[in-house]
């Protein structure tokens, strides 16, 4: 199960929609940008996360990327260069913070995510493929514009493992994105509603995780995609 380049390498954007209409689709091969954009009220709807991606599938149903070792992407800091997990959770959300770009070191990651779902599922391996487990990813559903895809991250997450047995993540830090004032109860709700309804389909071990997506490999003619200058910009056109 490995990607087949249709124009492989190709520039951000290239056959999206909001260029070709609605029932245009990205070709596996294609880069794109998977970015997510800062809850803070300061700077709220900025881009904070950029991730330059390979298109693997993209269809009405499924839109799968591939995030290669070594891609340069941008993330998150405090305004000093601190990392964010660093600081201690009390601060964590309200001390000021930059991005600056960075390398994704280590094995790469598969992502998938249906139309309208308010998750993404991350696929992760252990050096040498041997996988290692799912990361349901809690967000909002994505935006689609020319050059990717836009989401912004629900802080809590969940863990899925090989034996189908699966725990949440990061609730200290759904807790504490709470009380900073970054998701206010009505949306704290929603979040939880939507992680329900993830277990509910870990639980009957329904789509991707029953579609054998852990033998997938990407194409070795693949190229690493290059993170633009223009990482940040504003879409022009926008679709669900």
């Amino acid at each position: 199960m490995t990607g087949t380049p249709g124009r492989g390498g190709g520039d951000a954007g290239t056959g999206a929609p909001g260029t070709q209409g609605p029932a245009a689709y990205w070709k596996p091969g294609e880069h794109i940008l998977w970015r997510y954009r800062d809850h803070s009220p300061a700077v709220r709807g900025r881009v904070h996360i950029c991730r330059p991606v390979t298109v693997v599938q993209d269809t009405e149903d499924l839109l799968a990327v591939w995030m290669a070792p070594g891609t340069e992407c941008v993330r998150p800091v405090l305004a000093d260069g601190t990392a964010v997990h660093d600081e201690p959770l009390a601060t964590r959300y309200t001390a000021p913070r930059t991005t600056v770009r960075s390398r994704w070191f280590g094995t790469g990651v598969l992502k998938l995510a249906r139309p309208g779902d308010p998750w993404s599922v991350w696929l992760f391996w252990e050096p040498g493929w041997r996988f290692k487990s799912w990361y349901v990813n809690l967000e909002t559903p994505r935006t689609r514009w020319a050059g990717g895809v836009d989401s912004e991250d629900h802080f809590l997450d969940i863990s899925v493992y090989p034996d189908r047995t699966w725990k949440w993540r990061d609730e200290d830090e759904f807790a504490q994105a709470q009380r900073a004032g970054l998701m206010p109860p009505a949306q704290a709700a929603g979040v939880r509603a939507a992680g329900r309804s993830a277990v509910e389909l870990i639980s009957a071990w329904g789509p991707p995780f029953s579609e054998r997506w852990q033998d997938w490999r990407p194409d070795p003619a693949w190229r690493v995609p290059v993170l633009p200058e223009d990482w940040d910009r504003t879409p022009a056109h926008m679709t669900s």
